[in-house]
Protein backbone atom coordinates (compact mmCIF):
# COMPACT_ATOMS: atom_id res chain seq x y z
CA UNK A 1 0.00 0.00 0.00
CA UNK A 2 1.27 3.18 -1.13
CA UNK A 3 1.21 6.49 1.30
CA UNK A 4 -0.72 9.65 -0.21
CA UNK A 5 2.03 12.32 -1.42
CA UNK A 6 2.05 15.11 1.02
CA UNK A 7 1.56 18.53 -0.27
CA UNK A 8 3.82 20.72 -0.74
CA UNK A 9 3.90 23.90 2.16
CA UNK A 10 2.48 26.87 0.93
CA UNK A 11 5.02 29.91 0.89
CA UNK A 12 5.58 32.11 3.71
CA UNK A 13 3.25 34.67 1.63
CA UNK A 14 0.57 32.28 1.31
CA UNK A 15 -0.15 31.15 4.46
CA UNK A 16 -2.55 32.22 6.86
CA UNK A 17 -1.52 35.52 9.18
CA UNK A 18 -2.87 37.82 11.65
CA UNK A 19 -3.85 41.10 11.07
CA UNK A 20 -3.72 43.83 14.32
CA UNK A 21 -5.43 46.81 14.26
CA UNK A 22 -3.45 49.16 16.45
CA UNK A 23 -6.27 51.17 17.29
CA UNK A 24 -8.55 49.11 18.19
CA UNK A 25 -6.10 45.91 19.40
CA UNK A 26 -8.53 43.07 17.46
CA UNK A 27 -6.73 40.79 16.05
CA UNK A 28 -8.18 38.93 12.53
CA UNK A 29 -7.12 35.90 10.32
CA UNK A 30 -6.12 36.23 6.76
CA UNK A 31 -6.22 32.98 5.67
CA UNK A 32 -4.91 31.82 1.80
CA UNK A 33 -7.25 33.04 -0.92
CA UNK A 34 -8.43 35.68 1.79
CA UNK A 35 -7.37 40.03 0.78
CA UNK A 36 -6.93 42.05 4.34
CA UNK A 37 -9.40 43.98 2.65
CA UNK A 38 -12.37 41.14 2.48
CA UNK A 39 -11.55 40.24 6.30
CA UNK A 40 -11.55 44.46 7.38
CA UNK A 41 -15.09 44.23 5.65
CA UNK A 42 -16.48 41.31 7.33
CA UNK A 43 -15.47 42.77 10.32
CA UNK A 44 -17.34 45.47 10.01
CA UNK A 45 -14.25 47.84 9.37
CA UNK A 46 -14.88 50.03 6.61
CA UNK A 47 -12.06 50.34 3.81
CA UNK A 48 -12.83 52.00 0.78
CA UNK A 49 -11.82 49.62 -2.47
CA UNK A 50 -12.37 50.06 -6.25
CA UNK A 51 -10.14 48.35 -8.19
CA UNK A 52 -9.24 45.46 -5.83
CA UNK A 53 -5.99 44.64 -7.94
CA UNK A 54 -3.65 46.71 -6.32
CA UNK A 55 -3.51 49.43 -9.55
CA UNK A 56 -5.76 51.79 -7.85
CA UNK A 57 -4.42 52.47 -4.40
CA UNK A 58 -7.93 53.55 -3.40
CA UNK A 59 -6.96 51.16 -0.40
CA UNK A 60 -4.37 52.00 0.85
CA UNK A 61 -3.81 51.92 4.49
CA UNK A 62 -0.31 52.94 6.96
CA UNK A 63 0.83 49.89 8.56
CA UNK A 64 2.93 49.94 11.45
CA UNK A 65 5.16 46.62 11.94
CA UNK A 66 5.52 43.79 10.48
CA UNK A 67 6.57 42.62 7.19
CA UNK A 68 4.45 43.17 3.95
CA UNK A 69 4.37 41.44 1.19
CA UNK A 70 3.48 44.28 -1.29
CA UNK A 71 1.89 42.94 -4.48
CA UNK A 72 0.57 46.00 -5.89
CA UNK A 73 1.85 47.89 -8.77
CA UNK A 74 0.45 51.92 -7.50
CA UNK A 75 2.30 52.61 -4.89
CA UNK A 76 5.73 53.96 -4.81
CA UNK A 77 9.03 52.58 -3.34
CA UNK A 78 8.83 55.58 -0.45
CA UNK A 79 4.57 54.91 0.07
CA UNK A 80 5.05 51.11 0.12
CA UNK A 81 7.53 52.10 3.27
CA UNK A 82 4.52 53.26 4.88
CA UNK A 83 1.39 51.71 3.43
CA UNK A 84 0.15 48.61 1.85
CA UNK A 85 -2.35 48.26 -0.50
CA UNK A 86 -4.83 45.74 1.43
CA UNK A 87 -6.54 44.45 -1.39
CA UNK A 88 -3.99 42.28 -2.67
CA UNK A 89 -0.92 42.61 -0.32
CA UNK A 90 -0.25 39.39 1.90
CA UNK A 91 2.13 39.17 5.11
CA UNK A 92 5.76 37.62 5.08
CA UNK A 93 5.66 36.90 8.73
CA UNK A 94 2.97 35.91 11.17
CA UNK A 95 1.44 39.24 12.03
CA UNK A 96 0.61 42.56 10.39
CA UNK A 97 -0.19 45.57 12.34
CA UNK A 98 -2.52 48.42 10.41
CA UNK A 99 -3.16 51.78 11.70
CA UNK A 100 -6.80 50.96 12.72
Amino acid sequence: MQTPAMAAPLPATEQTFELVLARSQMRLPVEPGESMADVLQLAGIAIDTLCEQGVCGTCATRWLAGAPDHRDSCLSPEEQATHVAVCCARSHGPTLTLDL
